[in-house]
């Protein structure tokens, strides 16, 4: 027991052998914190207890579950159990929730949760998602609330069930033997008449008996104090503040009154805010008195004064005229800002009415609040500014539109953002570059959540002139809003499909926010990396997409949006590769993250893999209706979407499929030039030639395809340049032109082989010439095995087709990464290991990436070696790569 501490044997027997849910409800200053540590350090469950204080984080419901998730994984049991958080800018209160519950299902050991100033947890949806805790919480899982009044958790259910004890104010108040406890522990000797007078006038309130026990040190005649000890609680509490002031030296009363502005307060601002020195000294003795002063960290560094008491001396600072508060708020916001506290720093600067600072700094900041999560932070700052200050600020209204478009409010978000535009020569020329990057980015944001391509183009260039034009005048738009803007420029010119740079830009981004530990945004850039990488080759769009599933796993945002694109991404690459039953989970996983209707452009690339796989399955009635529900979000006055195209594309396959031929020819009438010229549609007109028994009319109108896919093959993606010798071969073989025909064939053969595409295999199926070809001299008896397998060609093949079958039921065992470890297949971890090997990185580093010891990397390695027969690691990878285990050529190298 610490100075001044009371043991309160029938409280913590009543704790002890409380319910699984304890409720502490009493009003400040009732000795409830005091109270639940005791009795955590009395019983010795220090390392069984998770303790949270809600104070400051009522209003973000982020930062109060992430200091859940981060007490509970402080306990012996939880370390084991619970994974880590981190903070991200959509992070959803109910899906920690269930992150909790799924963790904690296989607790076994007796654990304490403590959640403190329970009161201070004032939004809706935190509430309801702590009902859903406490109502589904294991049974070894133990909660205790501390609040001032009861909460609105539904706990009448669990008092009829027995589950639920309570604590309450009458039984927090002090007996006449605790009050007397308390005064010996404090080192005064009062007369038992004192003692029982004092008790009686509290009514064993504990703060008061604290503040009368400080008042009472060094009195000189105590009887008379305690019969003068009267009044209502406000009385009593500013007589007895007089009293403990009165009795501190004049530095002390000084910096009580002068710190009494900030919420928490450390030995380098009080120095600051009173002019003098020692000021942790100071506070560290007030803190051992055991009064009115709390250490709020480990280290003792940090203090807080109970919140009566702090509102009572910022009463007195205001009747002595000490100092001005406002005066003071504006020296502790700038040395806030200066000693890396951006958040405490603007909320001081708007209580000192320092707009111009509160702006300037929430400007600057903007660019790692976002990333980091704190998105309700934000919100907050932004609703800190009086509605006078904001309507007349373009960078505060610029601000104001990125939490529009959080909400999905699109059409505000675009006023605002007009507004700011009109205002930008009001904005200091010293921050005017900054203003016009995060404007424009707000911008792009917006045209892409739009589909509006042509201006995603625009504001994309505009954006490069404004990164370029920052660097090149010194403006320091600090790393966090550089590696925003470089992903939000890459991300756009993967999206326009056409626009350069996007590779560089991605790179840059990724690179910039891992160095400076943004793992949000790096997982933002590996997605579109993933998606720019897939257009060149599927294996290395797989190993990205792995790479941003696995970073998103590893922070708790697996099922967040933008991990959406990853999982649809891979499920993508594993639909061209023709594993199908593979695809399947990954894009019931993107469909269960995405929110369609605030991330449009995320909706549409969703449906056209989900259409994708249909064909690839034969459920041509099902991707027509994929592709008809898509319709609205692929094309709207704005702007149509840039996989359109495509979608149309898949439209028409299918229709061909189900033999609706005349209305394949309207759609294709009707449709515009550019639209029609496209490799897509050509494709698809060519694949209705041969439908309608017409082979040469479908050779004429691949001829230009086949020209370039011979003349810039860089200038097709794979699945297109498969596609086109595929239709080609086809229509050689209908025109009984064999050496045409195969010749075409084992270009498409050649084509598909790096990546292992199989899809167009699968949608313009031709079982009896792959067999036929099968039987000539090819090097791809293994691909064309594996193509028959997947279409399930009941046709007879020679001994040789019949061994690469085999061998191909080992590969496809490889890649479905079984989580068993035995011989000739590939476990998660080695899997992981070899998407790694064509890299240049060393053991040591894929270990560092990994987050594994080098030991376990090595294990993998040789595991890696033996079961694909290899001696080496480059003969491992060219095994790999044959497989389609992992990408036939770096197509974007991000380095760490």
């Amino acid at each position: 027991m610490s100075h001044g501490t009371v043991c309160r044997t029938a409280l913590f027997e009543r704790l002890g052998r409380a319910g699984r849910i304890t409720e502490v409800s009493a009003p400040a200053g009732s000795g409830k914190t005091t109270l639940l540590r005791s009795w955590v350090d009395e019983a010795g469950l220090t390392e069984h207890t998770a303790y949270v204080s809600a104070r400051g984080k009522g209003r973000d419901p982020q930062r109060f579950w992430i200091a859940v998730v981060d007490a509970l994984r402080g306990t012996t049991a939880g370390a084991a159990l619970v994974r880590r958080l981190t903070a991200a800018p959509d992070l959803d209160g109910w899906a920690v929730v269930e992150h909790l519950l799924s963790d904690l299902a296989a607790l076994r050991e007796r654990t304490w949760l403590i959640l403190d100033d329970l009161h201070e947890l004032t939004a809706t949806d935190a509430l309801r998602q702590l009902q859903l805790l406490l109502t589904r919480a294991p049974a070894e899982l133990r909660f205790v609330l501390a609040t001032r009044h009861d909460m609105r958790l539904g706990l009448h259910r669990l008092r009829l069930d027995g589950e639920l004890s309570e604590i309450r104010a009458a039984s927090l108040r002090f007996t006449l033997g605790e009050t007397r406890a308390l005064f010996d522990a404090s080192g005064l000797s009062l007369s038992e008449k004192a003692v029982e007078l004092l008790h009686q006038r509290t009514e064993g309130w504990a703060a008061g008996l604290r503040l009368a026990a400080l008042s009472l040190a060094g009195h000189p005649d105590p009887d008379r104090f305690a019969a003068e000890f009267s009044g209502s609680d406000r009385t009593v509490a500013e007589y007895l503040l007089a009293e403990v002031l009165e009795h501190q030296p004049e530095p002390v009363r000084e910096l009580l009154l002068r710190t009494s502005v900030l919420d928490q307060v450390n030995g380098g601002l009080a120095d600051l805010l009173t002019g003098g020195s020692g000021g942790e000294r100071i506070l560290l003795d007030l803190e051992s008195d055991g009064a009115f002063v709390v250490a709020v960290d480990p280290q003792r560094t940090w203090f807080r004064y109970h919140r009566l008491f702090a509102d009572l001396l910022q009463l007195e600072l205001r009747r002595t005229a000490v100092a001005e508060p406002p005066a003071l708020r504006g020296d502790a916001a700038r040395w806030y800002a200066a000693h890396g506290y951006p958040v405490d720093a603007i909320r001081h600067a708007q209580a000192a009415h320092d707009w111009d600072l509160a702006v300037r700094l929430l400007s600057e900041h903007w660019g790692d609040l976002y990333p980091d999560g704190q998105v309700g932070t934000a919100h907050e700052l932004l609703a800190g500014f009086p509605a006078s200050i904001a309507a007349g600020n373009a960078e505060i209204t610029a601000l104001m539109a990125a939490w529009d478009l959080d909400q999905g409010s699109l059409h505000e978000a675009e006023r605002r953002l007009a507004l700011a535009a009109q205002g930008a020569a009001t904005v200091p020329v010293e921050r005017r570059g900054r203003f016009e990057v995060i404007s424009t980015v707000l911008r792009l944001r917006l045209a892409r959540r739009q589909g509006n391509l042509s201006v995603v183009v625009l504001e994309a260039q505009r954006l490069l002139r404004a990164i370029e034009t920052a660097d090149a005048a010194h403006l320091g738009l600090g790393d966090g809003l550089r590696a925003l803007a470089l992903l939000s420029l890459g991300s756009a010119e993967t999206s326009a499909l056409g626009l350069d740079g996007a590779e560089q830009h991605l790179e840059q981004g990724i690179v910039l926010a891992r160095r400076i530990d943004r793992p949000y945004l790096e997982l933002a850039g590996l997605v579109y990396a993933a998606h720019l990488a897939a257009t060149r080759s599927y294996a290395a769009g797989a190993e990205l997409s792995m790479r941003a599933i696995d970073l998103a796993r590893r922070h708790g945002w697996a099922d967040k949006p933008v991990t959406s694109i990853a999982w649809a991404a891979h499920a993508d690459v594993l639909i061209a590769q023709g594993r199908l039953a593979e695809a399947e989970p990954f894009l019931e996983r993107a469909q269960h993250a995405l929110q369609s209707q605030v991330n449009r452009a995320a909706g549409v690339n969703l449906h056209c893999v989900r259409a994708g796989l249909e064909l690839a399955r034969g459920e041509y009635d099902a991707a027509l209706a994929t592709l008809a529900a898509v319709e609205p979000l692929a094309c709207t006055p704005v702007t149509p979407h840039a996989l359109r195209p495509i979608l149309r594309a898949q439209r028409l396959h299918a229709l061909i499929r189900l033999g609706e031929t005349e209305t394949v020819e309207c759609v294709l009438a009707e449709m515009p030039a550019d639209e029609r010229d496209s490799v897509v549609t050509r494709i698809a007109e060519a694949a209705l030639r041969l439908a309608q028994g017409d082979p040469q009319a479908a050779r004429n109108v691949l001829a230009a395809l086949t020209s370039l896919a011979d003349a810039s093959p860089a200038d097709i993606r794979p699945m297109c340049a498969v596609a086109v010798m595929l239709l080609e071969a086809m229509a050689c073989d209908a025109l009984a032109c064999p050496d045409q025909a195969r010749r075409a064939l084992e270009r498409a053969l050649d084509a598909a082989a790096p990546d292992n595409v199989l899809f167009p295999f699968l949608v313009y199926r031709a079982p009896d010439l792959l067999e036929r070809h099968a039987r000539e001299n090819t090097s791809h008896a293994v691909l064309i095995a594996e193509i028959l397998d997947r279409l399930g060609a009941n046709v007879s093949v020679p001994e040789s087709i019949a061994r690469a079958r085999a061998a191909v039921s080992v590969s496809v065992a490889a890649r479905l990464e079984p989580s068993a470890h035995s011989h000739g297949t590939l476990s998660r971890g080695e899997m992981r290991v070899l998407r790694d090997l064509p890299t240049n990185l060393s053991a040591p580093e894929i270990a560092a990436e990994l987050s594994l010891s080098v030991n376990t990397i090595r294990t993998h390695m040789r595991h890696v070696y033996e079961k694909l027969g290899a001696h080496g690691r480059n003969e491992a990878v060219e095994l790999a790569r044959s497989l389609g285990l992992v990408a036939g050529s770096p197509a974007l190298r991000i380095s760490g």
